[in-house]
Order: structure tokens, then sequence, then C-alpha cells
């Protein structure tokens, strides 16, 4: 099985008290869930591990897809490494995964990452079916011996913390909602396409970013931005939509970056999304198009100024 390929890959100096999950964005329930899981870990002189997926595994469940991801497999495992865990397991979510029970996923957890004990958040279920929840586990551990701890969720603002909910407040644009909840600023992170060349043409030239089909990005509608390049932030404008006073193929990403003339053609470009200035729409002409570009940018710089880099 490919499972216990990628396991056998590890092979951990000591037991091993694991988490499991997808841990899309790496949000403060993860962060949470994750605190906890170290601090057993530390408690029992074992080692902390988090095991999760290359796929959302609703890409092979379900006949619908996958659920727009917030942040990429490498995202996610550099953020998982920098809460702190001493291992980092990214299995394929294949259908030979997604047919093992929940007695024989924790075997092979037992076998290869020398699992002795499992933190998981209170709606959690492994296996088929997702048959494996909290007592089924608990059950699983008294017989195989490993124990079971239940995390509680956080919430903010009486909210429970979780990726559907920032998938929401990031099609609402509701920026400062998607930072309470993920405890970071969002980012998108792309190449630099060539565009039409419109942006040129008002005074104002755009970095064209292409980004995964599959990500999730926020609303459509002008923000304020900071633009990262060669380890430098640059304050911008970035507009997410469809172009509706010119058109044309596609919805866009289009980063206008202040202060910064150089050629960006092909390169890596991060934009981290502070706030929403207003929705996208159509102007009567190119003049009343760069009136209020200028008024946007005027109004993100000010906010971009009050808020310092990221």
């Amino acid at each position: 099985m490919l499972v216990e390929k990628e396991l056998a890959e590890f092979s951990p100096k000591k037991d091993t008290v694991l988490t499991i999950g997808v841990f899309d964005g790496v949000h403060l329930g993860h962060k949470y869930l994750i605190s906890q899981l170290k601090e057993q870990a530390r408690q029992r002189n074992r080692l902390s591990g988090v095991v999760t997926f290359r796929q959302h595994p609703q890409e092979v469940l379900s006949a619908q897809g996958g659920l727009p991801y917030l942040t990429s497999l490498e995202e996610k495992v550099s953020l998982l490494r920098n809460e702190g865990v001493d291992i980092v397991v990214a299995l394929t979510f294949d259908q030979e995964l997604a047919k093992l029970s929940a007695r024989q996923f924790v075997t092979v957890l037992k076998k290869y990452l020398r699992m002795v004990g499992l933190v998981i958040g209170p709606d959690f279920a492994l296996g088929r079916g997702r048959r494996g929840d909290a007592e089924a586990l608990r059950k699983l551990g008294e017989e195989m011996g490993f124990t079971v701890t239940v995390v509680s969720p956080v919430k903010v603002n009486g909210e429970v913390v979780s990726s559907t909910a920032i998938r929401q407040a990031l099609a609402g644009g509701d920026m400062a909602k998607v930072v309470r909840l993920i405890g970071r600023t969002f980012s998108l992170q792309g190449v630099v396409t060539t565009g039409v060349g419109r942006g040129s043409q008002l005074g104002f030239p755009t970095a064209n970013l292409e980004v995964d089909a599959k990500r999730a990005i926020p609303a459509d509608g002008v923000y304020a931005t900071w633009a990262h390049i060669d380890g430098k932030a640059y304050q911008s404008m970035t507009n997410i939509g469809w172009r509706p006073t010119f058109g044309g193929p596609g919805r866009t990403i289009e980063a206008y970056i202040l202060d910064y003339r150089d050629d960006l053609y092909g390169r890596e470009l991060k934009i981290d999304i502070i706030e929403r200035l207003r929705d996208e729409k159509r102007f009567a002409s190119a003049e009343e198009l760069k009136k209020q570009i200028a008024e946007d940018i005027k109004r993100g710089r000010a906010i971009l100024d009050s808020r310092g880099k990221n």
C-alpha cells in the first residue's frame, strides 16, 4: 500500500503522540489542538507528530470534487513545522487509503510511527465510512495500547473556528474576520504572467498573478495589499475580478505595486491581502476609472501606513 511506503520513510526514535487531519489553513483551532498535542507529548516524554494529507479527502470521496483550499501542501507543511511539532507526515489520500478501516489505519500508525497517543477534535472521525469517531477510537486504544484525548474547539466571537468559516469570510471579502479566525494575514502566491496591458495604458501597470484554480480567493473587489519581492514588502493595490469596464477572458488577480517598476514577468510573487476597499464595478470611461484608481491608492496607502508591514 502507498500509505505504508510513505510512512516507512519515517523512523521515529521514540514513541509518538499524534494528531490527524487535513489542517487546511492551519488556523487558530488547529494551532490550539497542536499546542495540546505538544504539551501531552512533553509530559509523556514522547515525540509530537501531525499526520495530514496531500489533498482534501473530498477530492477522492465526493463526486463534486474537493473544496477550494486555503493553503497549498507546501504552505501547510511549512506552517505545521513552524508550530514546533517533531514530525509532519503528509500522506496521499487515495481510494486505497479511503477503504482502510479505523483499526487498519491506526495499526499502520502504530507500526511505522510508534503511536501511543492520539489527540483529536470533538467531531473527528477516521477510517472507512468515518466509523472511527472518538468513542470507537477510545475502544481501539484500550485494546491496542494508545490513549485518545479530545480537545475542545476554539471559538472567536462565539463562532467555532473552522476552515469552512474562513472560506465563507473570504467569499464575503471580510478580511478582518479571516485574520481573526486564521490568526495571520491571508496571502496569495503565484507566478506573474503576461496580461493584456490595460493597466500600463492607464498609467498603472499591474502584475497579473496566476494562482491555482483550486485555491480559495477573496470576493471580487479592490484590496489594499502588501507585495513581497526579493525579501522586501511593497505597498500595492490588488484587483480581483472580471474587469467589467473593459472585459477580458476570465477572472484575474492584478496587483499594482506602488513605488516599484521592474519587470516581474515569470517570477513568483506573494501578496498579503489586508483590507477590501470597494466592490469591482464598471466605469463609463477610462478617465473615470483612472480617477477612481488614484483615490483607491490614496486610501490604500493610508490603510497600509497605519497597519505596518507584514
